[in-house]
């Protein structure tokens, strides 16, 4: 009586083998394609911050000259982005949160498929995080973040699997790895962590916005920890973590601690974080491989500042569906990390990260070129070279 039954089940598996080879197949090419140093030994970054994107042609745009206002709408934005992709060739786009202005979009699938159109078509990796504003149409927090993982092209993520409880959604880390060919080709030599600072406080006795909360940390200390012995492990062992970056939404109440004598860019405008401290910053500090932190949310602030060893820097206001400052150009950031040459004159590990912002005017003028971190330094330089620096990357660039 067994063996008929032992030979359905053999059949069954010959039949389904290809089957099972073919899923695991499509498993394998959907797996998040590898970010990776170029052959130049350079990584940039674009950084595009409160797109605020609505219906599209229809929806009009906020805070523009007079001149300005009747032909302009969402389609601006769009080819703001356009326009930054094919002046700086960025190897990664991270879009910051407030992707859509939920409350004036109609249809939010469809204002999220337009929103981040450029960078699909561009077939350029790109991620994303969440604002205050995203969920604010007929999709849910999670709705949202599910449909942008579900996009083309893109290593957002909803929540990291190894963290079985977490607060918010967006909350993910993305290795970049050395140079192919390189002793440094498996080794992740500059980290990226994106976190959801939420939107407005849960908590009925705490008002106004979010905030990241401690499950988060926890995660994000785990992550750190995890990458930073993997780092300093053979082969190649290093003796010093690898740097870090941040991008999540909301700034910290740390950001408040300048003012137009230390930054680098300009201030216009309160900080709106959170009214409470959650110990972010302290807990960024601690683990010590954060070498910035890039948010959006307050439109007309552009600056970075370092504080203790971290420089917190705010991408300015991007979307034309956002408010902003007529006769105030909207703007996009951008970083880029260089390596080291190996006394074996191969790339090795980052060497520095400089950072520039770019205006949405006729010739995308980069202004504020400044390093964030340099591997020599004791402490990030805050040197200003928006003359010699600027105008050789908006020519090597272009």
């Amino acid at each position: 009586m067994k063996r008929p039954l032992i030979l359905i089940v053999l059949l069954l598996s010959l039949y389904l083998l290809p089957i099972w080879g073919f899923a695991a197949k499509q498993q394998q090419q959907q797996q998040p394609q590898q970010l990776r140093f170029g052959k130049d030994g350079e990584f940039k970054i674009l950084q595009v911050a409160d797109m605020h994107y609505g219906d599209g042609k229809t929806t009009p745009c906020e805070d523009v000259l007079p001149s300005e206002f009747p032909t302009c709408s969402d389609l601006n934005t769009t080819a703001f982005i356009q326009r930054m992709i094919l002046a700086e060739k960025p190897n990664f786009i991270v879009f910051t949160g407030d992707n859509i202005f939920g409350f004036d979009a109609t249809d939010p699938a469809k204002s999220l498929n337009a929103a981040f159109a450029p960078a699909i078509s561009s077939k350029i990796p790109w991620a994303a995080v969440l604002g205050n504003h995203d969920q604010e149409s007929t999709l849910s927090r999670e709705g949202v973040m599910k449909h942008i993982v579900g996009l083309k092209n893109t290593l957002s993520q909803v929540n990291p699997v190894e963290a079985h409880v977490i607060d918010g959604f967006g909350n993910y880390n993305l290795q970049v790895g050395g140079v192919e060919g390189s002793s440094f080709e498996n080794k992740s030599v500059l980290n990226l962590y994106f976190l959801d600072s939420g939107d407005y406080s849960t908590v009925s006795s705490i008002l106004g916005y979010g905030w990241i909360k401690p499950s988060q940390q926890l995660w994000f200390e785990r992550t750190s920890k995890k990458l930073q012995r993997a780092y300093m492990d053979k082969p190649e062992a290093q003796k010093g973590p690898a740097p870090g970056l941040v991008y999540f939404h909301i700034p910290l109440p740390e950001f408040a601690s300048f003012d137009s004598t230390n930054i680098t860019g300009v201030k216009q405008e309160g900080i709106s974080s959170a009214s409470v401290n959650s110990g972010f910053f302290t807990t960024m500090l601690a683990a010590g491989d954060v070498k910035a932190v890039f948010t959006g949310h307050d439109h007309l602030n552009d600056f970075c500042g370092q504080l203790t060893g971290i420089q917190l820097c705010y991408a300015g206001g991007f979307g034309y569906h956002a408010y902003g400052k007529a006769g105030w150009a909207r703007r996009a950031r951008v970083v880029v990390a260089n390596l080291e040459k190996t006394e074996k004159g191969v790339w090795g590990a980052v060497k520095s990260i400089k950072t520039w912002k770019r205006l949405d005017d006729a010739h995308l003028t980069p202004i504020d070129g400044h390093v964030l971190w340099s591997k020599t330094s004791a402490e990030s330089l805050n040197v200003q070279c928006t003359g010699n620096f600027a105008e050789h990357q908006l020519h090597s660039s272009s």
